[in-house]
């Protein structure tokens, strides 16, 4: 079996989450181990596209609670993510097939069966090209997502490939805050089928699933002081940076 750095959870700032990714792409190029991590976002945040441009004039000043709602980039595609009551994870690993989408699938395979052991089915999306002019990633369900049997769209991940490493992390809706949603997005967030279940328990089943798709054996390593400073060399590479006030098409 392969060694694996597990990184405990952590809750933190978008930005500070954003930066441990891209931190562990650019160590799995220099040589580290492939790593996996579940965490948490504190303040709310909404996480943006790398390529994501155009966003409605609102998100810039949204507030919940009196805490304002950070905007922060993600290194890898796709559109807006609201961060509030979900669990993400991020693996970063050698990529399993040259194929991106076969790539993918097998990546996902760990989110599957993790599920599955939990009581939960899970399936792939299958929505078409509409969904690109909509900035709220869990608006639609595409081929790159997981959707429960109703349809309720569960998981939406993205990825980054570098060379010989690929980073991918997604968003995992388990307790959304509704009002949040439709403040942020303007809709009603479609929830049938959803179930409770407490992030502790998920991990457990995830991690679980995770060692046996990749045959890994995880060696708990939480982030030293000296990563921590290196890190923080990324944030800013990870901040809002430059979005139009308009409402459009990704570019």
């Amino acid at each position: 079996m392969a060694l694996w750095r597990y990184i405990p959870p952590l809750v933190a700032p978008g930005t500070v989450q954003m930066a441990i990714d891209a931190w562990l792409l650019d160590r799995h190029l220099a040589g580290d181990p492939p790593s996996l991590r579940f965490y948490t976002w504190s303040p709310p945040a909404l996480s943006l596209g790398y390529h994501q441009r155009r966003i409605p004039p609102h998100w810039h000043d949204l507030t919940w609670n009196g805490t304002a709602i950070d905007l922060v980039r993600r290194p890898t595609g796709g559109r807006g993510v609201l961060h509030w009551g979900d669990l993400t994870y991020a693996l970063v690993m050698s990529p399993p097939s040259e194929n991106r989408k076969q790539a993918y699938r097998q990546v996902c395979q760990f989110l599957v069966e993790g599920w599955r052991s939990l009581g939960v089915e899970l399936d792939y999306g299958s929505a078409g090209r509409g969904y690109i002019g909509n900035p709220d990633c869990f608006s639609t369900a595409t081929a790159a997502d997981l959707v429960l049997t109703t349809g309720t769209k569960w998981i939406g991940s993205a990825q980054l490939w570098r060379s010989r490493a690929l980073l991918q992390h997604g968003s995992i809706q388990l307790a959304p805050d509704r009002d949040l949603f439709a403040r942020v997005f303007g809709t009603q967030l479609y929830r049938e089928g959803a179930v409770c279940v407490e992030i502790p328990r998920a991990i457990a089943a995830l991690k679980a699933a995770a060692s046996r798709c990749f045959d890994a054996t995880f060696v708990d390593r939480p982030l030293t002081k000296t990563e921590w400073n290196a890190i923080g060399d990324l944030k800013n590479s990870v901040s809002l940076g430059t979005f139009e006030r308009t409402e459009g098409q990704e570019t």
